[in-house]
Order: C-alpha cells, then sequence, then structure tokens
C-alpha cells in the first residue's frame, strides 16, 4: 500500500510540473487489417478486415521539437480484438505535421496461443486545429501470424 501512495504522489507532482507541457487526448477511427492468408484462417475474408479503434494518448514535450506520446488503443474487427499500447518519440516537422515512431506492446484476445506481441508502429499527424489533428498509423507485425494493421483516425486534445 505504502508504495501505491508513493507512486500516486510521484504522478501527481510529476504531472504539476509537466502539466504546461503535457497534452491529454482521445483517438478513433478506422482501420484496415492486412492478414496473410497463408498462415491461417481469419474469417470470411482472409486478406484484409475492416475495424474500428478507440484510445486515449498522453503527449509529453521533452524538448524543443520533440515529444514521448504514449497511447491505449483497443481495436476490434468482429471476433479479433487486442490492445494497442505504442511509446512514440514524435518530432515535429513544423507547427502542424508530425512523425512517430516507436515499439508498440500488444495484447490479443483470443488469439490462438501466443497472446501478447511486441510490434513496431509509424505514424503521421496532421493538426487541423489545435485540438483536433488526422492521424495515420501502420503497425507492423514480426511474427509469422501476426497481421499488419493501417489505422486511419482523429485525435482531440482534451
Amino acid at each position: 500500500m505504502r508504495h501505491c501512495i508513493l507512486i500516486v504522489v510521484l504522478l501527481v507532482g510529476v504531472s504539476d510540473t509537466l502539466q504546461s507541457q503535457t497534452d491529454f487526448g482521445i483517438k478513433g477511427g478506422i482501420s484496415l487489417t492486412l492478414f496473410n492468408e497463408d498462415n491461417g484462417i481469419f474469417g470470411e475474408n482472409p486478406e484484409s478486415e475492416v475495424g474500428y479503434f478507440a484510445g486515449v494518448f498522453v503527449d509529453f514535450v521533452i524538448d524543443k521539437g520533440f515529444h514521448i506520446q504514449p497511447e491505449l488503443v483497443y481495436k476490434g474487427i468482429g471476433d479479433f480484438e487486442f490492445l494497442n499500447a505504442p511509446i512514440y518519440l514524435k518530432y515535429d516537422v513544423d507547427n502542424n505535421f508530425h512523425l512517430l515512431a516507436g515499439p508498440s506492446l500488444n495484447y490479443f484476445f483470443n488469439f490462438f496461443n501466443n497472446k501478447f506481441r511486441v510490434r513496431a508502429d509509424i505514424s503521421l499527424a496532421y493538426d487541423i486545429t489545435d485540438d483536433l489533428d488526422l492521424n495515420l498509423k501502420y503497425t507492423i507485425g514480426f511474427e509469422e501470424i501476426s497481421p499488419n494493421i493501417l489505422f486511419i483516425g482523429l485525435g482531440y486534445r482534451l
């Protein structure tokens, strides 16, 4: 219990320090999952399926033009569902255009026996307004039976 209290106190202290340089937000949109049909049977259309995603993000400014942006996104297409938790290094190309890349931790629900996978994510984001952005993300699977996913969505800073 003492450890939990200490962690909460530290997080509150860090968040107060970074509050002026931190954005919190939500995101969501559609996704296109690209399956490798030779490695398994994935529903009616084994090559690709359209789904949805929704999640949250935190954007920490670490230096001029550089950020760390962790996210937690839920993705679903029929019976295929997983949690995607990328930890991005974000670079501001200009005021409105951003490049993001980093590893992602993924937990797959009902996906054979191997439920946890580490993948790579690359992303582009364009700020439509100060609070709204358009984002495009590609998640790359490294294992044999691991789909690649293209995400297209909107993010809203709270």
